[in-house]
């Protein structure tokens, strides 16, 4: 199986970099041979869309898993739709090695996708309150210059 892992750097050893679009490194490790390949993240660097970016490199490159801290919304609609597996929540103190070895392990096996990111989300409502910040306040003048200015 081939999993993919956000990394900080390019050794095994490496710790985990928890942000999916702007890690430098995906380290992807083959469990069954073994083998490891660091891809360098083009997409870090890009303004705007570096999640989306990421998430088609890692999607491209064929992986079956994905380890990370945190996704954004686009990046998880992208591997949503994919259909790819993934897992957040993973520290900046964990390692590549230590995740792969956590897997072979068993210790994701009673995790999946819709788990963890329904366990781990806030909700992103965009209802506007009725504070007194963005001109949803109720006062009185409304910034009108309603208090007089001195006229009788």
């Amino acid at each position: 199986m081939k999993l993919c892992i956000t990394a900080s750097g390019k050794e095994i050893e490496a710790k985990i970099d928890p942000r999916f679009g702007r890690t430098p490194y995906f380290m992807i490790v083959d469990t069954d041979s073994g083998a490891t390949e660091v891809v360098e993240n083009s997409a870090a660097k890009q303004v705007q869309g570096a999640g989306t970016g990421a998430a088609q490199l890692v999607i491209d490159k064929g992986v079956d898993a994905l380890f990370t801290g945190r996704l954004g919304p686009n990046a998880l609609n992208v591997l949503q739709v994919s259909g790819l597996r993934f897992f957040e929540g993973l520290s900046p103190e964990d390692t590549v090695q230590g995740v792969v070895e956590r897997f072979k392990a068993g210790g994701f096996a009673g995790t999946s996708p819709s788990t963890e990111v329904a366990s781990q989300r806030q909700g992103g409502g965009m209802a506007p309150g009725a504070g007194m910040g963005r001109g949803c306040g109720r006062g009185m003048g409304g910034g009108r210059g309603m208090g007089g200015g001195g006229r009788f």
